[in-house]
């Protein structure tokens, strides 16, 4: 079975968005990723990975505690359920400046066991000014952040790992790169 986790744009969603960033660029809307000067892999397109759900976490930063580790291996395609992205509409300010966040120990545990992409269903891994500061860090590591993703509920309860497949846009010259992302249960 395949499941398409990416998010689904409407006209309405749109102007909502560009209501509330003061940047907004193609290569930033609904499912994409930030390029931070990297190009991603092709190795990239079709990846093990796992969908943790952390929808309970609130209030607090998503810590190593809040996931099984021992699931997480190189190489792989890791998401994180917060529910965010079903509880707020995206494009609103709150969606983009209220989000969950993956704390700096998580981040680093993950970059740590050499994964290849990290996802989430919310505006990205960190938030403010620390966001861009995230992806870099990621990006260095030849990990790329995937945001805004949706439909992952149903995944997080699924306890073998999934198929991940990943396509950008091959587009040079912006900043993000919106892409489609299906998960494919074994």
């Amino acid at each position: 079975m395949k499941k398409d986790i990416t998010l689904r744009l409407t006209q309405k969603m749109l102007a909502d968005e560009q209501a509330n960033i003061n940047k907004s660029l193609i290569g930033h809307t609904g499912t994409h990723f930030d390029v931070m000067d990297k190009e991603f892999p092709l190795s990239y397109t079709c990846l093990r990975g796992v969908v943790f759900d952390v929808s309970a976490v609130n209030g607090r930063d998503i810590e190593p505690s809040d996931i099984d580790i021992e699931r997480v291996k190189e190489g792989m395609f890791v998401a994180f359920c917060t529910g965010f992205i079903e509880r707020e509409q995206y494009g609103t300010k709150t969606y983009f400046k209220e989000h969950p966040q993956l704390s700096r120990e998580l981040i680093s545990l993950l970059l740590d066991k050499k994964i290849a992409i990290i996802g989430i269903d919310s505006a990205g891994i960190r938030r403010g000014s620390e966001h861009v500061e995230a992806d870099s860090r990621c990006a260095d590591r030849n990990v790329f952040v995937i945001e805004n993703l949706c439909n992952l509920r149903e995944l997080a309860s699924y306890d073998g790992e999934l198929t991940v497949h990943t396509y950008p846009l091959n587009v040079e010259g912006i900043t993000g790169l919106p892409c489609r992302v299906i998960a494919e249960l074994d």
